[in-house]
């Protein structure tokens, strides 16, 4: 069991701690991209994939490495597992950047929350009311709750080490390069279709995970009604799930329309409810952190199946 108190003790740290400001292992992770791009950059899909294969396989290999080096050994073994988690979860990052903005917009500062937002969002905020600000923040928690700890804790589980720095391999660079402007439209196909299918189930387990976090049959129904009706006509396939299940469960409406690189995008309404504002950003976190609670919860079961599966397979040995 040292995967599944690896992962926990993991989820406690970001919790306690957050993303270190300095020397996060991420971070270093985009600088080796970012370094890599130079060198295989072309306006080409393979090129793209050539360079996400390269750094998604590296990286995973790097955790298939440190996983058989410490498997035998349950102290270092669970370590390991905690700090991998560490390093690749974002959930207390995520509510605190939401809380520093709902300070600044009930304070009245928006152009400082128009700043903060930013490292939230993709979108133009320079000239986003409170109310929007307030949107774009929720709908960032919802997408990275999802992004940044359920999808991270279930490849742990299901994989352990090599899950947790793959995947996070592959997320990353989908921010990076993953975009639809001229630059990385082919170059960043790969990676943006990549991410698309390691986020497809753990997307629906957060929607789900919402869903059981919610407190209420009646916004629970209003969750499911919202992900049914609204989340197809969302540019992203999971993204619009988990955006959906969050409106539901918190009676408002989410998406409309957004400035990218100054091209706007509509992206569909989601919710039935008023208008997302101020007041919900805070409701906002408090459901994230019930998502994010649960997906840990889950994961360790991930983890009991796995090993009871791989106990059974394996051959008894005669006395």
């Amino acid at each position: 069991m040292s995967r599944a108190l690896g992962l926990a003790l993991g989820w406690l740290l970001d919790q306690a701690l957050g993303d270190p400001r300095r020397w996060h292992p991420v971070a270093g992770f985009g600088s080796a991209a970012s370094s890599l791009e130079k060198r295989t950059y072309a306006g080409s899909r393979v090129n793209g994939a050539a360079h996400v294969a390269l750094l998604v396989t590296s990286t995973t290999v790097l955790g298939v490495a440190v996983e058989r080096a410490t498997r035998r050994h349950r102290s270092a073994h669970t370590l390991v597992t905690a700090a991998a988690t560490w390093a690749v979860l974002g959930g207390r990052s995520l509510t605190r950047e939401a809380s520093t903005i709902d300070g600044q917009l009930r304070r009245g500062d928006l152009d400082a929350a128009r700043v903060q937002v930013r490292n939230l969002v993709g979108r133009e905020t320079s000239a986003l009311e409170a109310d929007e600000v307030a949107r774009a923040c929720i709908e960032s928690l919802a997408e990275n709750t999802s992004d940044a700890v359920v999808a991270p804790l279930l490849w742990g589980g299901l994989l352990g080490v090599p899950g947790l720095l793959g995947y996070r391999a592959v997320n990353t660079l989908d921010a990076m390069v993953g975009h639809r402007n001229e630059r990385y439209r082919e170059f960043g196909w790969a990676a943006a279709r990549l991410d698309d299918v390691v986020n497809w189930i753990p997307a629906r387990v957060a929607a789900a995970l919402t869903l059981v976090s919610s407190g209420s049959r009646g916004r629970a129904a209003h969750a499911r009604d919202a992900i049914r009706r609204d989340a197809p006509a969302h540019p992203s396939p999971n993204g619009g799930v988990v955006e959906a299940a969050f409106a539901g469960v918190l009676g408002v409406r989410l998406g409309g329309s957004n400035t990218y690189d100054g091209r706007s995008e509509d992206r569909g309404t989601l919710g039935d409810g008023p208008a997302a504002g101020v007041q919900d950003i805070a409701r906002g976190s408090r459901l994230a952190q019930r998502v994010s609670a649960g997906s840990l919860a889950l994961a360790v079961a991930v983890v009991v199946a796995v090993e009871a599966l791989s106990a059974r397979g394996r051959p008894r040995r005669r006395r």
